[in-house]
């Protein structure tokens, strides 16, 4: 038995429904924006941006105010491209900075504006950047500290002392024989 027309019509509804669903949803979840709010495009030069990628956000004082729309390499900088929304004023010596959503989350142009009275119009450039803080880079910096201390050499004088005054030999300076119990059962110092 065939279906009636209403009910074949009923299904595609439902069927048109679903698809528009599914790309309403691929479209918010993979940040893509079909029409772009109004605003100005910014730039910005780093030297690292490890982990920034186009579509993250733009915040100022923690709200977003626009989204990161290129990435390129600029004179061995990274060039970054703002799209900032419109009635949002940056100014001169405001400062870019690279910072992460929690200690391993997303990457975000976070700006802090400048005690200038004069804004950037459209196509200006930040000149005042802070690159991203690479974890990475910052737990091999902590072990090779640490690695090439040189604190051995403080145990080793002690210890040589120590020897030595075992082997009869004077003790070092400033160490007695009161202090030193492996130089004889005499408990009193010499002068």
């Amino acid at each position: 038995m065939y279906a009636s027309r209403f009910t074949q019509l009923v299904v595609g509804l439902f069927a048109l429904l679903g698809i528009a669903a599914l790309g309403y949803l691929s479209v918010r979840l993979g940040n893509i924006s079909i029409f772009p709010t109004p605003g100005y495009t910014l730039y910005a030069n780093f030297d690292n941006i490890s982990g920034l990628k186009t579509g993250d956000q733009v915040q100022l004082a923690g709200v977003p105010i626009g989204k990161v729309k290129s990435i390129s390499l600029q004179e061995n900088r990274a060039h970054i491209g703002m799209r900032i929304n419109t009635g949002i004023q940056i100014d001169t010596d405001a400062i870019a900075a690279i910072k992460t959503s929690g200690i391993i989350g997303d990457k975000y142009v976070s700006i802090a504006l400048g005690p200038s009275e004069h804004n950037l119009a459209d196509s200006g450039t930040i000149r005042q950047t802070e690159s991203a803080f690479v974890l990475e880079d910052a737990i091999g910096q902590l072990i090779n500290s640490s690695s090439s201390g040189g604190g051995g050499s403080k145990s080793s004088q002690s210890t040589s002392g120590g020897s030595q005054a075992a082997a009869g030999g004077n003790p070092p300076a400033g160490m007695s024989e009161a202090s030193n119990p492996k130089a004889g059962n005499c408990n009193c110092i010499k002068n």
